[in-house]
């Protein structure tokens, strides 16, 4: 790699007009601060994606006040990181994502908690509504999971809905999970999603392309998005809305020249995101994780995970309740229909069995194996 520190790159960062690929091709040319700071507005002229008016921006940057200040700001952003558990990694860090690398407009650097292993390059995301149906979350977790047991990476934004279920599902199956946030990674957004970030933290990355402190601004979530698709071979769209930003993600994945996969959404008022991505060919109809294997098979570089070991330690009643379940979600009434007890004692057992790790509650107590 060319030879800047992290706070270098951040104070070249916050020079008016000079974004991730005019720094990228700024780093390229010139190799080290030094040689940026002696050069002319001729030379610096002759980089790529520098034009006169950002060449005179960068001489006369490193004369003014706002050098110092830049300087502040860099020290201060990497002392936040430090008690954030955080670190910085560059696009010419051999840990950067690889396929993130191949995008349009790659971020120069990005801030993680936690971090990227070989095995990310096999990563699929999974985004959706903010308020999915009971059909949508089940849907999320058993993609989100079934992948993760395979050896994928599930990639999502940390949002409430169809982004919140496919982390914790990815973590519950004992697999990698990436967040990519647009906030610093210092601010969690939603709030309640603090504890999740710092789960996924410890089983694969918090990532983000904002400074430490950064609000989640509505307009950084479209940029957040191309990050989300970038890292992928492909992204899942789960019941959006035809104005959700999963559709963006959509866009951005498309542009990128990735797969974009959807699972169709049932017929309502409301015109379904996904069913048009399926009509105008956009997207690949995901009826189960076969069809996504089926497209990406030859490029990943997966192995499954071990396979999760069956429950252990149940009482006679327990086991009953848990041989009477299949893979597929069923209402508390169905379960207790088929062990043969009462709807009062299958709750207290299956309360039982979701303690041990066994068995999951999902809304309108339809419970799951896990």
């Amino acid at each position: 790699m060319a030879s800047f520190s992290p706070r270098e790159l951040i104070v070249l960062s916050r020079i008016p007009g000079i974004g991730s690929l005019r720094l990228r091709n700024l780093v390229s040319r010139f190799g080290n601060p030094r040689a940026i700071a002696l050069a002319s507005a001729r030379e610096l002229s002759e980089t790529e994606g520098i034009d006169r008016k950002a060449a005179l921006a960068i001489t006369q940057f490193a004369r003014s006040p706002a050098a110092e200040a830049a300087g502040a700001l860099a020290d201060d952003q990497l002392r936040r990181l430090a008690r954030a558990s955080g670190r910085m990694i560059t696009f010419w860090d051999d840990e950067y994502p690889a396929h993130l690398k191949r995008i349009y407009d790659p971020p120069a650097f990005l801030f993680v908690r936690g971090g990227f292993v070989q095995a990310d390059e096999s990563s699929l995301a999974i985004v959706g509504t903010r308020s999915p149906t009971p059909y949508g979350t089940t849907m999320a977790e058993r993609f989100a999971s079934g992948l993760a047991r395979l050896g994928l990476t599930i990639v999502s934004g940390l949002a409430r809905g169809i982004d919140t279920v496919a982390h914790n599902a990815a973590l519950r199956a004992g697999g990698r999970t990436l967040a990519v946030i647009g906030s610093g990674i210092d601010v969690i957004y939603p709030a309640e999603n603090k504890t999740l970030a710092s789960r996924i933290a410890e089983q694969g990355a918090v990532v983000s392309e904002y400074l430490m402190g950064a609000k989640p601004d509505a307009v950084n979530f479209p940029r957040r998005n191309r990050i989300i698709s970038g890292i992928c071979l492909g992204t899942l769209i789960i019941e959006s809305g035809v104005d959700g930003g999963a559709m963006i993600t959509a866009a951005t994945a498309l542009d990128q020249n990735r797969e974009v996969f959807a699972i169709p959404s049932a017929l309502k008022e409301r015109p379904s995101g996904t069913n048009r991505l399926i009509k105008e060919a956009k997207a690949l109809l995901a009826e189960s994780i076969e069809d996504i294997l089926a497209e990406l098979g030859p490029r990943l570089t997966t192995s499954p995970l071990p396979p999760a070991r069956p429950a252990e330690d149940l009482s006679l009643f327990e086991r009953r309740i848990y041989d009477a379940m299949e893979e597929q979600p069923l209402h508390i009434d169905q379960i207790a229909a088929r062990s043969g007890l009462t709807t009062a004692d299958t709750l207290v057992h299956l309360l039982s069995l979701e303690f041990k790790g066994a068995v999951r509650q999902m809304a309108g107590k339809i419970f799951v194996k896990t």
